[in-house]
C-alpha cells in the first residue's frame, strides 16, 4: 500500500491524474433487484455485500476507458445515511468491502507502465452540524470508522467530497486524520466542496472561506465537485489557483441538470467535458480531474484523451494567512490598517457582555457582537471564562450561535483547554486560539501542549504570549528571548507556519506612577521593532486597553489610539480593541496628542535626579475634567461653532453623520447640490485621501468618511 500511495503522490506532481465519473446512475443501470438491496431500497452501499459483481463492473467500465483511479462505492456509507435505514452499525463493513472490490479491479488493470489507484469516497451525509443536526464530535468519530474501513480495505487516498457545510467537512477530515494516525498508514486526504449556482456553498460559505478553513487540516488536494457543470466552477477554481498552496481538483457534473418527464437530464456531452478539463488544467493547473453526476465512461474517455499530454503548471500562488468565519475569509494583514479584534464579547473585559451571559440572555450577547461588527471589527474575541460558570456550556452556546449569526471569524479566548475545544467543535471556519505560553513549561501534561494539540488538529492560528516559567516579560530583551523560544517551538515541534502565529509581546499599564512601569510602553515598542526584523512573517497582537488601565474613558481613548499608532509603526499587525473608540491622530487635539506621546515614551525631565517634568502628571491634568460623554460633546460643540460649509467639509473628514441632514438642508437653501458636492464635500474627501496617504488616518476612518460622503 505504501508504494502505491507514494507512486500516486509522485504522479500528481508530474501529470494530470484522471478519476472516474458518476457511480449511482451506473449502478442503477445494472437494474439490481429488490433482493439485491436486502430490503434497503436505494442504499447503493448494500450492493458491496450483496452484488459485488455489479459494483466491480462499474469500476471496470471506467478503467476500460483509461482513467487512472476509481472511487469506492461508499459515498453514502456514513452514519447519517445508514442511520436512515437503521443500520449505522454497518459503516465499517460496507466501507472495507467497497475498498476491497475497487482495489481488486484496480489490480487487474494495473500494468508496469500504467498503475491504477482507488480513492475512498466519503460523502457529506444528510446532517449539517453547523445547523445543530448532529454534534460535530459524534460525526467525527463515525467518519473515523468509515476512514478506517477504507484504509484497511486498501485505498490509496481518501476523498471527502460534495461538502456543503464546512463543519461537516472538518469532522470528516479530522476523523480521517485520526484513522490514519491510529493505523499508522499515511494515506493522503483530499477534500472537495460543492458550490451552488448562488456562488457559495449551501450554508453561504465563499470559496475563500473554504480554502482558509480546510487547507490547514493537512489535506493535500482541495477542489470542487457536483452541483454545477464546468462553466459555473471556473471562477472558484481561479480563486483556488491564485491562493491555494496545495494541489487543485475538479469533478463537475455534465452541465446543469434539466428536469424532464424522464427525470434529470445532463446536457454536457463527452467532447465538451474533455475541452472543459483541458481548459482547467491549462489555465488553473489542476492536478486531478474527473466527473460527477451525469458523467459516464464516454465522458471520461474524452477527458483522458484531452489531458493525456498536459502537465499541470500553476502560477506562483499568493500567500494570504487568514482566519475565517463560516462565510468569509479575513486576512491577518489588513491593507493600511490593523486587524481589529473586537473586545466587547469578553466576559472579563465587558461588564455588559458578562451580565448578559450570567443571565443567559443570549440575544443580548449576540447584539453586543453585532454592534462590534458595525463598529468595524474584523474578528470577535470570545471569552466566557468567569468564576462559577460552566465555561464549556457557555462556549458551546455562544460559539455555536456566533458561527451563523456573525460574518466575522472568532478568536477563542480561554485558559482552559476544554473550553477552547468546546468552541472549536462549533466552528466551521478557522478560529484563532488565544492563547499559549510557557508559564507551566512544556511537555505532555503542560497546558501549552494540551492547547497546541487542539490547535494543530483543528488547523487554527494561535496567539502566543511572552510568558515563561519566570513570569511575564517586561523588558524588550526578555520579550524577544521568549518570543524566539515560542516561534521555534511552534514551528519545529508543532509544524505551525510563522504567519499563523500571533505573538503578544504584552502591554502593561503605564499609568500607575511606579518607576518599574514607566518604560513598559517603550519596551513593547522596541520588542515589536526587533521581532519585525527577525521574524517578518510572524503576526503581532496587543491587548490594547491594558496600556491605559485606570484612566477615565476620554483619556483611555486617546492613549489607546496614540499607542496603537506608535505600535503599528513599530510592526504591530493586530490589536484587541474597541474599534469605534480608536481615533485617527488627526482628530486628537495637539495638546492631548503630545501629552500621550510624552507618557508613552517616558519623557520625564530630571534635575539632580529629581523629576521636574512628569509626563504622567501632565497627561492627567490635560484630561482632569474630561469624560467620554463630554469628549464627544466638545467635538459636537466645535462643529456647531464652524461656518456652515466649513462644517460640512469637516463632517466628511470626521466621518460624522449625526447632524448631516440638517446641515445639508441649510446648505441647499444657499447653493445648488452640485456646487455643494464639488466645492465642499469633495474638498473634505481630498483631505481624507491626503491623510490616508500620509499614514495619519487609517482605512476604517476612510471608509467612515466615504459612507458620510455617500449619504
Amino acid at each position: 500500500m505504501t508504494s502505491s500511495i507514494n507512486n500516486l503522490r509522485l504522479a500528481l506532481k508530474h501529470r494530470v491524474v484522471v478519476a472516474d465519473g458518476a457511480m449511482g446512475t451506473m449502478l442503477q443501470s445494472a437494474n439490481p433487484s429488490m433482493d439485491d438491496f436486502q430490503g434497503f431500497e436505494g442504499c447503493n452501499e448494500v450492493l458491496n455485500i450483496s452484488r459485488p459483481d455489479i459494483v466491480a463492473s462499474v469500476h471496470a467500465a471506467y478503467f476500460d476507458v483509461g482513467v487512472d483511479m476509481v472511487e469506492t462505492n461508499s459515498f453514502g456509507a456514513n452514519w447519517a445515511n445508514l442511520a436512515e435505514y437503521d443500520i449505522p452499525e454497518r459503516i465499517y463493513e460496507y466501507n472495507i468491502a467497497a475498498a476491497k472490490i475497487a482495489c481488486e479491479v484496480a489490480s487487474d488493470f494495473t500494468t508496469a507502465d500504467k498503475p491504477r489507484w482507488v480513492i475512498g469516497s466519503m460523502g457529506p451525509g444528510t446532517k449539517l452540524p453547523t445547523l445543530g443536526h448532529m454534534p460535530y464530535a459524534f460525526l467525527r468519530d463515525n467518519y473515523e470508522i468509515q476512514a478506517r474501513g477504507l484504509i484497511e480495505g486498501g485505498v490509496s487516498a481518501l476523498l471527502v467530497e460534495t461538502s456543503q457545510d464546512l463543519l461537516q467537512a472538518k469532522a470528516a477530515i479530522i476523523g480521517a486524520n485520526r484513522a490514519k494516525k491510529a493505523l499508522g498508514i499515511d494515506v493522503p486526504v483530499w477534500v472537495q466542496v460543492t458550490v451552488e449556482t448562488t456562488g457559495t456553498m449551501l450554508l453561504g460559505s465563499e470559496i475563500g472561506a473554504a480554502l482558509t478553513a480546510l487547507s490547514p487540516l493537512g489535506v493535500e488536494i482541495i477542489g470542487l465537485n457536483c452541483a454545477t457543470g464546468p462553466a459555473e466552477m471556473s471562477e472558484h477554481l481561479r480563486h483556488l489557483s491564485r491562493y491555494s498552496s496545495i494541489a487543485i481538483s475538479a469533478m463537475p457534473n455534465a452541465g446543469l441538470p434539466i428536469l424532464t418527464s424522464d427525470g434529470a437530464h445532463y446536457p454536457l456531452g463527452p467532447s465538451e467535458m474533455g475541452l472543459a478539463h483541458k481548459h482547467f488544467v491549462e489555465e488553473f493547473g489542476l492536478s486531478l480531474v474527473g466527473g460527477c453526476c451525469g458523467t459516464t465512461p464516454e465522458h471520461l474517455a474524452a477527458v483522458v484523451d484531452a489531458v493525456k499530454d498536459l502537465v499541470p503548471q500553476r502560477q506562483a500562488f499568493v500567500s494570504e494567512p487568514s482566519s475565517a468565519s463560516l462565510y468569509v475569509s479575513v486576512p491577518f494583514v489588513q491593507d493600511s490598517t490593523y486587524l481589529a479584534i473586537g473586545e466587547r464579547t469578553n466576559a472579563n473585559g465587558s461588564k455588559a457582555f458578562r451580565d448578559a451571559m450570567i443571565e443567559s440572555n443570549w440575544d443580548a450577547c449576540l447584539d453586543i457582537a453585532k454592534a462590534q461588527i458595525r463598529d468595524g471589527a474584523h474578528v470577535l474575541d470570545l471569552c466566557v471564562d468567569y468564576v462559577g460558570r460552566d465555561g464549556v456550556a457557555d462556549m458551546k452556546i455562544l460559539a455555536g450561535a456566533l458561527a451563523t449569526a456573525s460574518t466575522l471569524p472568532l478568536m477563542l479566548d480561554s485558559t482552559e483547554p476544554s473550553v477552547l475545544e468546546a468552541g472549536l467543535e462549533m466552528l466551521g471556519g478557522r478560529a484563532i486560539v488565544n492563547s499559549v505560553n510557557f508559564e507551566d513549561g512544556e511537555g505532555e501534561d503542560s497546558r501549552f501542549d494540551r492547547i497546541m494539540t487542539l490547535v494543530k488538529e483543528h488547523g487554527s492560528a494561535v496567539v502566543a504570549l511572552t510568558i515563561d516559567e519566570d513570569g511575564q516579560a517586561r523588558t524588550a530583551d526578555h520579550k524577544m528571548q521568549i518570543a524566539r523560544r515560542l516561534i521555534n517551538t511552534l514551528t519545529e515541534k508543532w509544524g505551525m507556519a510563522q504567519s499563523d502565529i500571533l505573538v503578544d509581546l504584552l502591554t502593561f499599564p503605564i499609568t500607575t506612577g511606579q518607576d518599574e512601569n514607566r518604560r513598559d510602553g517603550i519596551e513593547t515598542i522596541e520588542a515589536l521593532k526587533q521581532l519585525k526584523i527577525e521574524f517578518p512573517d510572524v503576526q503581532t497582537i496587543s491587548g490594547l486597553s491594558n496600556i491605559s488601565f485606570g484612566l477615565n474613558p476620554a483619556a483611555r481613548q486617546v492613549l489607546n489610539s496614540v499607542f496603537l499608532h506608535e505600535a503599528m509603526a513599530a510592526g504591530l499587525t493586530s490589536a484587541i480593541a474597541h474599534a469605534s473608540k480608536i481615533l485617527p491622530l488627526a482628530r486628537i487635539p495637539s495638546e492631548q496628542l503630545e501629552a500621550a506621546r510624552d507618557l508613552i515614551f517616558d519623557r520625564r525631565v530630571f534635575e539632580d535626579d529629581i523629576v521636574v517634568v512628569d509626563p504622567l502628571q501632565k497627561f492627567l491634568e490635560v484630561f482632569a475634567d474630561a469624560s467620554a460623554q463630554s469628549f464627544g460633546q466638545d467635538r459636537a460643540a466645535e462643529l456647531a461653532a464652524m461656518p456652515l460649509f466649513e462644517r460640512l467639509e469637516q463632517r466628511i473628514i470626521d466621518g460624522e453623520r449625526k447632524g448631516l441632514d440638517v446641515d445639508l438642508a441649510l446648505a441647499l437653501a444657499e447653493k445648488p447640490a452640485l456646487a455643494i458636492v464639488n466645492d465642499h464635500l469633495l474638498a473634505g474627501m481630498k483631505i481624507v485621501g491626503e491623510r490616508f496617504a500620509s499614514g495619519v488616518m487609517q482605512l476604517p476612518f476612510v471608509l467612515q468618511s466615504a459612507e458620510v460622503m455617500k449619504t
